[in-house]
């Protein structure tokens, strides 16, 4: 172990803002995940001690991403042409999804990453089904996709928790249409042999996904499930995004797809629901009886014209919230973390429906909770060292009293007020520079470029 200090001139504690606070953080294990964790927190520290590496401005716990899909990073802005809806930008979608290959899905996803950890994540949940080749023949590693996405978080420098999602069908009864079949394994049980040959890593942890209720027929959903509760690992799973699924549901099953999912032993405490957004009441109380969380992605959802889900209702009933970045429309926790609030009083045109530490926990704690990486998020002892620094003298973010950091944070600040990220004790940005990935944009530009050509 070699220790090092911290100075940080204000830190988020989870209750409030506590100036001068020195952290002594002992680093061990590779660069890239390092299993650096926090022995010490030390408050009323008024200056830095000697040989400390100073953090000026607010420092929080490092940010969890709990829904990404890194290719759609490649849409961004193309898709916001013209008019339409959310099935007919899937089919943009695909046609991107169909060009993907391991090496440009590496490169694409290591400028994502660093794009993230400029953004102040440090652990991004990766809910991964482009598994096998155009046409659905798999590569000669059956996981090469799954470990390009590995491999772009190493030298991005976050932690990855890998949600290898199941994707059989294209509806109810339906086979995968000729876009999806790279996506299918056949089976469920095909899907688990292969997902079995992932191994955990410093700085990855694999999860499972369903893809959906329509994507995963109901008698193969608990192959899933108990692939997922013997391993003790994340399982997630898109849930009522769309009005059509839920009309699917019912006329294929006779209930909704939150119900089909209990009867069928997906949900639980370490299930996560991703955009809950159409539910009944039957359906909230089932997600927050069985304490299955809920990933609210307001950037995405609002892009998609998804509508806003029952958040608020959903917390109440027992459903721990996280955030996501989903499609990338844009990457910024602090802009999902405000928007799920900004949204619920849009709804109900009431303000405050959560204060700015309980947004802050959903960003930070809970989402890293949800991805299984549950000693990260919290400044503490025995904590990993992850953690992300928010100036407090940008034009967003100047003049209100640093105590109010946090709501300056939520409310005010963005990706762009990001100074230091720091995964594992080590510096992964500094001073708004990636410290791994050299000009972040241009290797953007590049992946991106690569696809379209």
């Amino acid at each position: 172990m070699t220790p090092k200090t911290y100075w940080l001139e204000h830190a988020w504690l989870g209750t409030h803002v506590e100036p001068g606070v020195a952290l002594t953080v002992d680093i061990s294990g590779s660069a890239a995940g390092a299993d650096g964790r926090i022995s010490a927190v030390r408050q009323g520290v008024d200056s830095p001690p000697p040989g400390a590496e100073i953090l000026r401005g607010l420092t929080l716990p490092g940010l969890a991403n709990a829904h990404s899909h890194a290719f759609h990073r490649a849409l961004r802005g193309t898709v916001q042409v013209g008019s339409g809806t959310f099935w007919t930008w899937r089919e943009v979608m695909y046609a991107t999804a169909d060009r993907l290959d391991p090496d440009s899905y590496h490169a694409l996803a290591r400028a994502v990453y660093a794009e993230m950890a400029l953004a102040g994540i440090t652990s991004v949940g990766e809910f991964h089904y482009v598994h096998h080749a155009p046409g659905g023949t798999p590569y000669a590693d059956p996981n090469a996709m799954g470990e390009a996405l590995i491999a772009a978080a190493a030298d991005a420098g976050v932690r990855i928790t890998l949600l290898d999602t199941a994707y059989l069908s294209s509806g109810f009864g339906q086979p995968p249409d000729p876009h999806q079949l790279r996506f299918s394994d056949g089976g469920a049980d095909a899907w688990a042999e292969r997902c079995s040959v992932l191994k955990d890593r410093d700085h990855a942890r694999i999860g499972a996904a369903i893809h959906s209720v329509r994507a995963v027929p109901a008698g193969q959903l608990a192959t899933v499930a108990r692939w997922a509760e013997e391993r003790r690992t994340p399982l997630h799973v898109h849930l009522s995004e769309q009005t059509a699924e839920n009309d699917a549901c019912r006329q294929a099953h006779g209930c909704t797809p939150t119900r089909l999912l209990a009867e069928h032993g997906v949900l639980g405490p370490r299930t996560t629901g991703v955009h809950n957004t159409h539910l009944t009441d039957d359906d909230i109380r089932l997600l927050g009886s069985s304490t299955t969380g809920t990933c609210m992605c307001p950037t995405t959802e609002r892009d998609l014209a998804d509508g806003i889900g029952p958040a608020v209702a959903l917390q109440k009933a027992g459903s721990p919230l996280c955030l996501g970045s989903d499609s990338h429309a844009v990457i910024d926790l602090l802009e999902e973390a405000r928007a799920m609030e900004l949204n619920e009083r849009l709804r109900t045109r009431t303000r405050g429906h959560w204060t700015a530490a309980a947004l802050l926990r959903a960003a930070s704690a809970d989402g890293h909770a949800a991805l299984g990486w549950g000693d990260a998020g919290t400044i503490e002892a025995g904590a990993l060292a992850d953690l992300t620094t928010i100036a407090l003298d940008s034009v967003r973010t100047a003049g209100p009293l640093p105590r109010l950091g946090a709501e300056t944070a939520v409310f005010a600040a963005t990706a762009a007020d990001v100074r230091h990220t720091i995964v594992g004790g080590r510096h992964v940005v500094r001073d708004g520079e990636h410290t791994l990935v050299p000009d972040v944009p241009q290797a953007l530009a590049r992946a991106v470029d690569a696809l379209r050509a």
